[in-house]
């Protein structure tokens, strides 16, 4: 268990504050070469978040100081070790053999029911130009450790609300729900933050908005009323290729009465055109009468989609417009799920001998034991 640091995190603020003082002292004497910085950016907050090193002139450098912020940077540090060497590297190997398509550039890649699971659609799709992420799951407010006064707290509960998809690989959305709306580190924010500078990429731009009834993203303004389905536009750089991405995260519900009361979200969707879909660990929602609309939109814009078998039913990818390749085994659906259990797809694993996989996907985050389907548009 963490131990409460407080008094660290409250001298970290104080030295904060006195080189403010100091360099506005300075400042009567002789121009400052540089003014720091009020806010730390986005990128600084993503890295400390994450906990990795930032710039020596961030407002965040103090904090790196506290032994609450040194061991939040260890367990993250072995936690994405260990997430790389079980998972990875071993999905980089059967991508570049089996999957190479993958790797292309997409205009866009809709990773539907996704909550904040940057990590797998980027692994799948790094090259997409545009990703869009929704779930039932608010934003947050930005998160500012400068302002948390429990900083060991804080950070042990994004650990929390990381740990079931750094060592499974999927959220529990319970246990989510949980860490997510304690006081410090709430919502998504934190989690895309970390997924991405662990990703290697680096923020260049954030904007809070909501997209309107028509499906136009609208920037929150100062008195601004915003719209019904609230998200964020994080734009950042791919550091090894040096592109420029852009993700959308929306707080939005697209079951078929969802979609209907809030239009915005699969407007603004159907304004990116057709590109990749991605579906993982997604409660077998689409089996079900009441998400239909959303499963014939991503059947409708996309070209090619992966997915385990909790996604689309095979029955809705007709044979005459798609081919499907098979990876891994098909044991059928985890116990909570077993209703959904699919004897069309244990007749396609039995007759295509597909080859295994080496990495855990969805429910079944044991290797032997997951699936995984491309579907591809003919």
């Amino acid at each position: 268990m963490k131990m409460n640091h407080t008094l660290s995190a409250v001298v970290g603020l104080v030295i904060v504050g006195v080189l403010r003082a100091s360099a506005q002292q300075n400042s009567e004497i002789a121009p400052a070469p540089r003014a720091m910085p009020v806010a730390a950016g986005p990128n600084d907050m993503a890295r400390f978040l994450a906990g990795m090193p930032v710039p020596e002139n961030s407002p965040l450098a103090p904090l790196m100081r506290d032994p609450a912020w040194q061991e939040h940077a260890a367990f993250f540090e072995r936690e994405f070790s260990k997430l790389n060497l079980r998972q990875l590297q071993k999905l980089h190997a059967w991508q570049e053999t089996y999957f190479p398509e993958s790797l292309r550039p997409v205009p866009v890649a809709f990773y539907m029911f996704s909550g904040p699971d940057f990590l797998y659609v980027d692994q799948f799709f790094p090259k997409a130009a545009v990703y869009v992420l929704c779930g039932k799951e608010g934003l947050g407010p930005p998160p500012d450790p400068l302002r948390i006064a429990n900083l060991s707290g804080a950070l042990g509960n994004l650990e929390n609300a990381m740990k079931s998809s750094l060592n499974t690989t999927y959220f529990i959305t319970k246990d989510m729900k949980i860490d997510l709306h304690e006081q410090n580190l709430n919502g998504v924010l934190p989690i895309l933050y970390a997924f991405i500078a662990r990703a290697d990429k680096s923020i260049t731009n954030v904007a809070f908005g909501s997209l309107n009834s028509s499906g136009a993203f609208e920037e929150a303004g100062s008195g601004k009323k915003g719209g019904s389905v609230p998200g964020v536009r994080i734009k950042y750089t791919d550091n090894p290729s040096g592109d420029s991405q852009t993700l959308y995260y929306f707080t939005t519900d697209i079951s078929d009465g969802g979609i209907k009361a809030t239009p915005g979200f699969l407007k603004f969707c159907q304004r990116l055109g057709v590109g990749s879909s991605f579906l993982k660990s997604s409660s077998y929602l689409m089996f079900e009468n009441g998400f239909a609309t959303i499963r014939n939109f991503i059947l409708e814009h996309s070209n090619r989609i992966v997915q385990d078998d909790s996604g689309i039913p095979v029955a809705y990818l007709d044979p005459n417009k798609w081919n499907l390749r098979l990876f891994g085994a098909y044991l059928g659906p985890i116990d909570l799920f077993k209703q959904h259990h699919q004897p069309r797809l244990q007749e396609l694993f039995a007759q295509s001998n597909p080859q295994p996989l080496e990495f855990g996907f969805g429910y079944r985050w044991n290797y032997k034991e997951a699936n995984l389907i491309v579907a591809e548009r003919k």
